[in-house]
């Protein structure tokens, strides 16, 4: 059968039809999409293929460029103001995520501080980033995101977001989507001009805040130097600066916490990045507060998660949790995953 040309008429129309399918597709969200977008994630019964049907592809590359818009306007040391509910590494276990947020409260009925760790370990780290990804754009000073070591490239190709992500939509796009952003996250918080806020520790590079305010932090994170040491050193019983087990970044003594608070006229570190028994731990002299909040790590570490609330007056809550009931976490559903290779937990 011959099939003839299409008249000039229905190509102008079929251009104007495309032409309007991709400027919808590239304007930014209104704030009914997005509330539908967290409100559909609250809802998921199942992780993994279920962030696919809220968000294709398409639809995760807006949301990450409406993000991008706002993080690159925060500070490296993003200001947080009290009341704020301050969480540790999360990693993927998104039902914990949900269960974190019914104990804290959801916003933006309360404030946030998230530090970093928000991918990897865990089954569902797409459905982790894309859920505080939603909320950081619909809430932009309700919700605070830093940058965690495993928001970065390098890390999530081995420790399951990259695998995650090509599972999922059967492409690394979306991969690329988010790591590209991850590199405009805020390499730390500080609460009321008190409380710093890094997901690993401190660095011989960096006296004081002011110093962690010049870098230039839109980088992948490097393997040495002060972002490097932001995101991987550890506090340690040992005085003084260390060589880090972990193989980046550095551990550091007492004294040199008792020194970086004061000359920056801090009452404590809150800080991530280390598995912690109880959820949380104080060291240095409770100079040093580390939270994790990631219950049952990698499903088998058997640990508690911590959060804590600070309110207007800088009163300190600890709050412990275990993990969400395992009804929630769709074991039917679970994804097959390779064998991750284990560091220093």
């Amino acid at each position: 059968r011959r099939v003839l040309p299409a008249k000039p008429s229905d190509r102008f129309g079929l251009q104007v039809f495309v032409k309007r399918e991709a400027a919808k597709m590239s304007a930014p969200y209104s704030n009914a999409d997005l509330d539908k977008i967290i409100s559909d994630m609250f809802e998921l019964k199942k992780g993994g293929s279920a962030s696919k049907e809220i968000l294709p592809e398409a639809e995760v590359c807006r949301l990450c460029d409406m993000a991008k818009e706002i993080l690159q306007r925060e500070d490296n040391v993003k200001a947080v103001k009290t009341p704020v509910i301050v969480v540790g590494d999360v990693h993927g276990q998104f039902f914990d995520l949900l269960e974190l947020f019914e104990i804290g409260g959801r916003p933006p009925l309360h404030n946030y501080l998230f530090l970093g760790d928000y991918v990897d370990r865990g089954y569902y780290s797409l459905d982790c980033v894309l859920l505080l990804v939603a909320i950081k754009v619909r809430f932009p000073d309700r919700m605070t995101l830093t940058r965690g070591n495993h928001e970065c490239r390098q890390i999530t190709q081995v420790y399951g977001f990259y695998d995650e992500c090509l599972r999922v939509h059967g492409t690394a796009n979306v991969w690329k989507h988010f790591t590209d952003l991850f590199d405009y996250l805020p390499l730390a918080a500080i609460v009321d001009d008190a409380v710093f806020c890094p997901h690993g520790g401190l660095s011989p590079s960096l006296d004081r805040i002011e110093h962690v305010q010049k870098l230039d932090r839109f980088v992948e994170i490097p393997h040495e130097g002060p972002i490097c040491d932001l995101m991987w050193s550890d506090p340690d019983d040992r005085y003084g600066w260390g060589i880090s087990p972990r193989g980046a970044g550095y551990t550091f003594g007492q004294d040199i916490t008792e020194t970086f608070n004061h000359e920056n006229s801090l009452q404590f570190i809150v800080r991530a990045h280390q598995l912690i028994m109880e959820g949380f731990q104080w060291q240095h002299a409770n100079g040093v507060l580390t939270l994790f909040s990631a219950p049952n790590y990698c499903y088998r570490c058997g640990n508690q998660a911590a959060i804590m609330q600070l309110d207007e007056m800088m009163n300190k809550s600890i709050i412990q949790f275990d993990p969400a009931p395992r009804h929630q976490h769709g074991q039917e559903g679970k994804p097959k995953l390779k064998q991750l290779p284990d560091y220093f937990l």
